[in-house]
């Protein structure tokens, strides 16, 4: 039985970006073919368009310059079965399509069967399933390969229909956003459908930030009798190569880098990195500002913010009031220095006591309470969207999912920015990742710019106690539950959907649960308003999580 050589290409095509991606698409098969001496090589679901184009999908012209994108590719293609993922409209229908090219021409196209409608994904909105098409398999140097697209491999008829048509080899290429565990279950898949049907598996993912999503590659290899190979290395572009034996169902990889640590936090961290730098690489930026408290969620994102942009393109800003502490401004300052990170000091006592001047005649008689404490809050966001407007750059708030999930934020106060990237980090995640990055840079000696042994956040940053300090010895738990306790309700009720029955029968504090859910419903207002930011998790707030603001449930 002859053998095949398969190159997968894990890489990044921006939503959209159809001319770019055509030509990098061009260049990549010729790279497949003249560098790598591949027979086959595959693109990930959609690579055209990028993934997912969401509402382009229904402007006309758009279609058009995918369809004519398609052609101009198959045109170049010698030498090498190219098979590329994009968006076929056949009159007023659109299908989820990849079609195999070769020389010169499109042989045939695949669509997409199983349209996912779930979570992040919204595919029955725009595409449509051919319900009468033939199983997508074609052969290759003698080998019969077998074609489905990304949520076709999670049901098991499309895969049986391809084996019974021949398949000897099945290739999936697939969009598929990261969130924790979800490598472990899909291994566990592909061991299954290996099982069922004895043959060999190559699973390529894209990679990239978008929006809210980040896809992590990761792309892996399963042979036909069962064993699954080491996924290739995440968050990052490459070229896999691989032979394929049809004879004894099994890959030889001739160029795959392997995941070193899939680890929850290494894997998180990556993850809101990567889709950080996408985010603002994507839309232009290339300076970020953060506002620098002095405590743990605003030193988690500066230090985020220097992976993945540099140090020299990230600013912090000190923006002190009457109740900021020493210890918060010393603690910017060191955090500033040992990433060597430009920190700029704003106070903004002025503005705030303007704002109370102001408001003066209309507050007379009342008592003070947590409309001064916004004031200040809401002081900061227009310091620093008037610098990111002034002197260029996106500012990234520093709001975790446990505050969004309930409220403790300011709306157009700390809220106030472009792109939240502890957004679906849970507080006491938020401190995990800390101490994780910490231990990292401690193992590597150190991350000051200079080669000094500082650490990328403070230890007494993560020591202390969370506070908001917009009042005199304030403490986040004056307001709200341990953050252990509140995470540990909300992991059930925001992630798990538990009721509040389910949640009080794994014995939590009847009351406790009634007043979390209650501020969960309450701020829905609020997350409806916040910034995108990168979903690791399986419920993350935004296209994922999509509740009514005004409801009469409970």
């Amino acid at each position: 039985m002859p053998t095949l050589r398969l190159a997968l290409a894990q890489f990044d095509f921006p939503v959209g970006a159809v001319a770019r991606n055509e030509a990098r698409i061009g260049e990549l098969i010729a790279q497949a073919r003249d560098l790598h001496r591949a027979d086959v090589v595959l693109f990930p679901e959609l690579a055209l368009s990028g993934y997912p184009p969401e509402d382009l999908l229904l402007r006309p012209g758009f279609l058009a310059e995918c369809a004519a994108a398609i052609a101009r590719i198959a045109a170049q293609v010698h030498g090498i079965v190219a098979v590329v993922g994009w968006p076929q409209a056949d009159g007023a229908v659109v299908f989820n399509a990849a079609s195999v090219l070769r020389d010169g021409a499109i042989e045939t196209t695949c669509r997409k069967r199983e349209l996912p409608n779930y979570a992040v994904f919204d595919e029955r909105r725009y595409f449509e399933v051919d319900r009468d098409a033939e199983p997508c398999v074609f052969e290759v140097n003698g080998v019969r390969c077998g074609l489905v697209i990304c949520e076709d491999v999670w049901h098991a008829e499309p895969v049986e229909r391809t084996a019974r048509a021949g398949a000897q080899l099945l290739l999936v290429p697939n969009a598929s956003p990261f969130e924790r565990d979800k490598h472990a279950q899909r291994d566990a898949l592909l061991a299954t459908r290996v099982a069922e049907n004895r043959i060999g598996v190559a699973y390529l993912n894209t990679v990239g930030g978008q929006d809210g999503l980040v896809f992590d590659g990761a792309s892996v290899l399963a042979d036909g009798d069962g064993l699954i190979h080491p996924a290739a290395r995440a968050f990052e572009e490459h070229w896999l190569v691989a032979d394929y034996d049809a004879a004894a169902r099994s890959f030889h990889e001739q160029l795959w880098p392997v995941e070193a640590d899939e680890s929850a936090t290494s894997l998180a961290w990556r993850a809101i990195t990567l889709g950080t730098r996408d985010y603002c690489r994507k839309n232009g930026f290339t300076r970020v500002w953060i506002g620098l408290s002095g405590g743990i969620d605003s030193a988690l994102v500066l230090a985020l913010a220097v992976d993945a942009l540099g140090a020299a393109n990230v600013t912090g800003v000190r923006l002190p009031s009457r109740y900021t502490s020493a210890l918060s401004n010393d603690l910017a300052t060191e955090q500033a220095q040992a990433l060597g990170v430009e920190l700029l000091s704003v106070p903004i006592e002025a503005p705030f006591e303007g704002f109370l001047a102001a408001l003066a005649p209309s507050f007379a008689g009342r008592a003070v309470d947590v409309s001064e404490e916004n004031l200040q809050s809401r002081c900061r966001g227009s310091v620093l969207m008037a610098l990111a407007n002034k002197l260029g750059g996106l500012v990234l708030t520093t709001g975790n999912k446990s505050e969004y999930a309930v409220g403790y934020a300011t709306i157009y106060g700390d809220m106030c920015g472009g792109y939240a990237p502890l957004k679906d980090l849970y507080k006491t995640e938020v401190f995990a990742l800390a101490r994780w990055r910490n231990e990292q840079a401690a193992a590597r000696g150190g991350c000051g710019p200079s080669g000094s042994a500082s650490l990328p956040i403070p230890p007494a940053v993560i020591a202390r106690a969370p506070s908001a300090e917009l009042r005199d010895n304030q403490r986040d738990e004056d307001s709200l539950p341990p953050y252990d306790v509140l995470d540990a309700i909300l992991v059930r009720h925001v992630d798990q959907e538990q009721s509040r029955a389910e949640i009080i029968a794994a014995g939590f504090d009847a009351a406790t649960v009634e007043r979390v859910l209650q501020l969960v419903r309450i701020s829905e207002w609020k997350r409806q308003q916040a910034a995108p930011g990168p979903k690791v998790s399986r419920r993350a707030f935004g296209r994922e999580r999509r509740y009514p603001i005004t409801s009469g449930w409970r």
